[in-house]
């Protein structure tokens, strides 16, 4: 039986404080809790006798072997599985050479969790290792968000910093292409598009703020189609994100099998 002072921390983890003070955060699916103990120190797995039986291998501090009951009063969930997890957060530091000669992604502002979560598994689907997020994002560690990246965010590595001063060092003392998704942005199927740099996607409702605007020295824009055909008014961010990354990876296989750069091709 799982006891009290069990669930009460379980469930306390929802919240973004005491997941700060206590520096855990929480997983819960059979598939999500198997990823992520190879990636994460597991503090503690509460599964059941059959969970635990098939994965007897899998390492924690402490391991509880629970009912289904039980994992139904301490999950976040509103369909439950037979296992969650408690794990260490992960300590990455920044370095701006980790961003030269590489694709990146800047998140700024982004406040859905699903949204986040997403675009960290998009990051790591495209070999995106770095994911540097305006202190106004949504954590990482919200349970929402680490359900929706699928295990990703034990391969990319997320990080929180104010991005203006950031953005300007790349651009200045590094001399990576700072590129940016904009409604008045050129037409992203018409451009050269380079294998580094860094991409910065906007808030959902709000786009890019305007401190970091003017430092965009590529703004980019997804066109509907047909253009002249009235569409809905925006795509959501990390649809948005998905489509540049995907753009971006394929304009680099074009050009690695061409053997040449790609010429820039100007709309009329």
């Amino acid at each position: 039986m799982l006891s009290k002072s069990n669930i009460k921390f379980i469930k306390s983890l929802g919240q973004k404080k005491y997941r700060a003070e206590t520096h855990f955060f929480l997983a819960e699916g059979n598939k999500l809790v198997n990823d992520l103990i190879p990636c994460f120190d597991c503090e503690l797995l509460i599964a059941t006798a059959t969970w635990l039986a098939d994965h007897s291998s899998a390492h924690a501090g402490e391991r509880i072997q629970v009912t289904q009951e039980d994992i139904d009063k301490a999950s976040l969930l509103k369909n439950p599985q037979q296992v969650i997890g408690v794990f260490r957060q992960a300590n990455h530091t920044l370095h701006p050479h980790q961003l030269t000669g590489k694709l990146s992604l800047a998140l700024d502002g982004i406040q859905d969790p699903g949204n986040l979560g997403t675009i960290i598994r998009l990051a790591d689907w495209f070999g995106i290792e770095n994911i540097i997020c305006s202190p106004d994002t949504v954590d990482i560690y919200n349970p929402k968000t680490v359900q929706a990246s699928m295990g990703a965010i034990g391969h990319v590595q997320v990080h929180y910093t104010p991005l203006p001063d950031l953005i300007r060092s790349l651009a200045i003392d590094n001399n990576v292409p700072i590129y940016g998704a904009f409604l008045e942005g050129e037409n992203i199927y018409h451009q050269s598009l380079s294998n580094r740099g860094l991409i910065v996607m906007g808030n959902e409702g709000n786009g890019i703020s305007q401190d970091i605007r003017h430092l965009v020295s590529r703004k980019l824009y997804i066109p509907n189609y047909p253009e002249d055909r009235k569409t809905s008014e925006s795509l959501n961010v990390a649809l948005a994100t998905a489509i540049i990354c995907a753009e971006f990876r394929r304009t680099k296989n074009l050009s690695s099998v061409s053997g040449s750069p790609l010429v820039s091709i100007k709309s009329n």
